[in-house]
């Protein structure tokens, strides 16, 4: 019987997330990270502005961090209803740029 090697990674660390996801778990930023999306409208000013304040990180960065994690099978665990919200939103996003470059391309 050969046993599973676990690999110790201390939270704030590089590869910290992608353990915490291989466990079938959420890190601390990623739990922030969707507390933030329920409730990001609460913060005075812009979304951008809050999102560097908060995370310190470009929103670039951090939208790229939001699309990894809705896709992960402990997010959807974690909080399904925001979750489902995130993905129909950004399907929706991605279907109008769609329509719009077929669109773009018959003119």
């Amino acid at each position: 019987m050969s046993e599973a090697v676990v690999q110790h990674v201390a939270p704030g660390t590089p590869g910290a997330t992608e353990a915490a996801e291989d466990a079938g778990e959420l890190s601390a930023r990623d739990r922030e990270i969707l507390a933030f999306e329920r409730q990001w409208w609460k913060y005075a000013g812009a979304k951008e502005q809050a999102i560097r304040d908060l995370f310190d990180m470009s929103a670039t960065r951090y939208y790229q961090v939001l699309n990894a994690l809705i896709d992960s099978p402990a997010a959807l665990a974690a909080d399904p209803m925001l979750v489902k919200r995130l993905r129909r939103m950004r399907a929706t996003r991605q279907r109008a740029r769609s329509a719009r470059r077929l669109s773009d391309d018959r003119a």
